[in-house]
C-alpha cells in the first residue's frame, strides 16, 4: 500500500492535477474535454493524466472512439484512511 500512497501523493503535489481531479469530481470528461478547461497544450494535459493513471487516482474507459476518464475513489479512501489513522495516533508538535 505504500506504493499506492506514494504515487497518489506526488501525483497530488502538481496544481494542474489538482485541477483536472477537480473537474472529474463534477463529471467524468474525455481528454479533449480536459484540455479545453487549460491553457497548456495537449501532450502536457496527456502527460498530466498518464500521471493521475499511474497513479490510481484516474481510471479510463473507452467508449467508442473516446477515452473517458473518471475518478477513482478507492484510491482517495485509501488516502483519507492514511490521514486519518496518522492523525488518530496523538503526536503532537512541540
Amino acid at each position: 500500500m505504500g506504493s499506492i500512497l506514494n504515487d497518489a501523493f506526488k501525483a497530488l503535489s502538481d496544481p494542474t492535477r489538482r485541477r483536472i481531479l477537480e473537474l472529474l469530481t463534477e463529471r467524468d470528461m474525455t481528454a479533449g474535454e480536459i484540455a479545453d478547461c487549460f491553457d497548456i497544450s495537449k501532450p502536457s494535459i496527456s502527460h498530466h493524466l498518464s500521471v493521475l493513471k499511474a497513479s490510481g487516482l484516474v481510471l479510463d474507459e473507452r467508449r467508442g472512439q473516446n477515452i473517458v476518464y473518471s475518478l477513482n475513489m478507492t484510491v482517495f479512501q485509501e488516502l483519507v484512511k492514511w490521514f486519518f489513522d496518522f492523525s488518530s495516533k496523538g503526536g503532537t508538535t512541540e
